[in-house]
């Protein structure tokens, strides 16, 4: 075979009979026959009768040019056609990235819990690519929402619809309903529901309609969408947000991270959440602009994206309330000690008290820096949380319950402990977890008016209500990194221990998902290290078995402190001048 993919070789037969292939050197094709000829004179004498015949139009068709065949994916119970190279964003128009499916599912959830409020949902996938996630929408929700999926490639847009058709669904296409006769569904099948799709610009189409619900995950930093997602989103709405610029958001690139979101950060120990609360403050600018504020659901920081969520809150005083939970943080670069500076306008003085460590006095030189705006209240909502769990039950999506758990106990700032899930007992007014949840039923759909309008203002009013109940105490922003504060010649305790070691002293403390030896806890970090010591085990004793040593002084513990902050000053090669 030659590198044009045609039979180029001759079959010659031998003496007994048998036919066998020759090998051929250079080489030609003609472009109307395909004829196989190895001399050039041939050729142009071959192409001459071609034209004194009058066969000019070419039947050649290179088997190189030829579409390769689509892959079929199937996630969630919903099948997807893939083009080839589809893991590769340069490479394709429709990009798939399997290691999302988290993130999808995260933000299935999210909708299904909002489904429970109210319906219908006016829902947007402003990035669809493939179009999985709505189509995972409408199959699973029904008619509890109205999806409209969106991209500005052509070729991304007919594969969507393309997949509707695979999964039974109607796709409706500048309002007209297209239909095909291929795809009409044989008799016992049944359509899901309807798919609009859409090809425009995101920010254009954010401008035209309003929404309930919008997702936006573009390639890379999504700041450039922002201040449309929250120009026509609904009151009580919600906006989902997923950056996968992680080379800015997790201080590589702090060039472009100050480009970008307007923020200067390094590279901590907390680094993921930092990221987190980097894009909550983009979030929450763009929504004051709008005259609006945030109510932030939850935030998931993990190795391939940046998952805000967040709910609308519209008015003046809510804009107010949002801009005033951007601030700067003081961190300290030799302890790694933080803390959020106080308000006010006035200059301090001497901004290093606000630190709760000493390094300033101990070391030479400025050793703390400004980092931030970031977004200093809570991350996390409880009650909504929860009741993503029961829709995760519900769905049957495995992947992603222990993550909520964590998520909840992170939010709670408690220890892991025997979490039991119960069914709700009504269907209109459920308490999970403790948390009292109105839904609706059939008959409060009517409530909605015409042309897409909001509903009555007294269910408005009532959600309003709920989402003061789901408000829980704030957990204490950031986290510890157990090894990262390790004492010198010692054995740390087990992480659970350490935990309930925190827990005994009375501060509130949980792990994090953060990072997978992260420690959130309201301590400061000189009893957060005294604590540490107090539980762990000379390296000479062979370990743990032994139990903890004697509980150490005040006066030890400080000293001990004290030398490993000082050890890590003489690692990087400073000198007290």
């Amino acid at each position: 075979m030659c590198i044009c993919h045609l039979p180029c070789r001759p079959v010659k037969p031998n003496i007994i009979g048998e036919q066998i292939s020759s090998k051929m050197g250079a080489h030609y094709h003609c472009i109307i026959c395909s004829a196989t000829i190895t001399r050039r004179t041939d050729m142009l004498g071959h192409v001459r009768r071609h034209v004194n015949k009058g066969e000019t139009k070419s039947t050649y068709i290179a088997a190189s040019a030829a579409k390769p065949p689509n892959e079929i994916l199937k996630e969630a119970d919903t099948d997807v056609q893939v083009c080839p190279n589809y893991s590769v964003p340069q490479k394709t128009d429709s990009y798939f990235n399997p290691k999302m499916k988290l993130n999808r599912q995260l933000i299935f959830c999210t909708l299904a819990a909002l489904a429970k409020e109210r319906k219908p949902l006016e829902c947007l996938d402003a990035f669809g690519a493939t179009g999985i996630m709505g189509l995972q929408w409408a199959k699973h929700l029904g008619n509890a929402v109205k999806v409209t999926i969106n991209d500005l490639n052509e070729n991304s847009v007919m594969l969507i619809q393309e997949n509707c058709h695979l999964n039974k669904l109607k796709v409706v296409v500048d309002s007209k309903e297209k239909e095909e006769s291929d795809d009409i569904p044989e008799e016992g099948e049944e359509n899901f529901g309807n798919i609009k799709v859409t090809k425009m610009d995101a920010n254009v189409l954010m401008h035209l309609r309003s929404f309930d619900f919008i997702h936006l995950d573009p390639f890379g930093t999504s700041v450039n969408y922002l201040d449309s997602a929250f120009r026509n989103i609904r009151n009580l709405g919600i906006v989902s947000v997923t950056s996968t610029d992680i080379s800015s958001l997790y201080a590589k690139a702090q060039h472009v991270a100050r480009r970008h979101y307007g923020c200067n950060i390094v590279r901590t120990e907390y680094y993921k959440e930092l990221a987190a609360r980097i894009v909550v403050a983009a979030v929450a600018r763009a929504a004051a602009r709008c005259n609006k504020g945030i109510e932030v659901l939850f935030a998931v920081a993990l190795e391939h994206f940046v998952l805000v969520v967040v709910r609308v809150l519209r008015g003046p005083t809510s804009a107010d309330e949002t801009a005033k939970k951007i601030q700067y943080l003081i961190h300290c670069q030799w302890c790694e000690e933080r803390i959020f500076q106080k308000d006010g306008n006035m200059v301090e003085e001497n901004p290093y008290r606000q630190l709760p460590c000493n390094c300033h006095g101990s070391m030479p030189g400025k050793t703390a820096i400004e980092l931030g705006p970031l977004w200093s209240s809570s991350l996390f909502n409880t009650g909504f949380l929860k009741r993503m769990l029961f829709e995760s039950l519900h769905h049957g999506l495995d992947d992603i319950q222990t993550l909520i758990k964590t998520l909840i106990f992170e939010s709670e700032c408690t220890p892991q402990s025997q979490f039991s899930v119960h069914a709700p007992s009504n269907l209109n007014k459920q308490e999970e977890y403790g948390v009292f949840i109105k839904t609706t039923d059939d008959t409060t759909t009517d409530n909605y008016i015409a042309q897409g309008k909001r509903r009555s203002n007294e269910t408005t009013t009532n959600l309003a209500k709920r989402q003061k109940t789901d408000v829980n105490t704030e957990h204490p922003p950031f986290y510890y990194n157990i090894h990262r504060h390790s004492i010198k010649g010692m054995n740390m305790p087990k992480l659970k221990k350490f935990l309930c070691c925190l827990s005994q002293a009375g501060f509130r403390v949980s792990r994090t998902h953060f990072d997978p030896m992260g420690v959130r806890t309201d301590a400061p970090l000189i009893q957060f290290k005294s604590i540490l010591l107090k539980y762990s085990t000379p390296t000479y004793t062979g370990g743990q078995s032994e139990g903890h040593v004697q509980p150490a002084s005040e006066d030890t513990v400080a000293d001990t402190v004290e030398m490993s902050v000082n050890d890590k000053a003489e690692a990087s090669g400073c000198r007290r001048w």
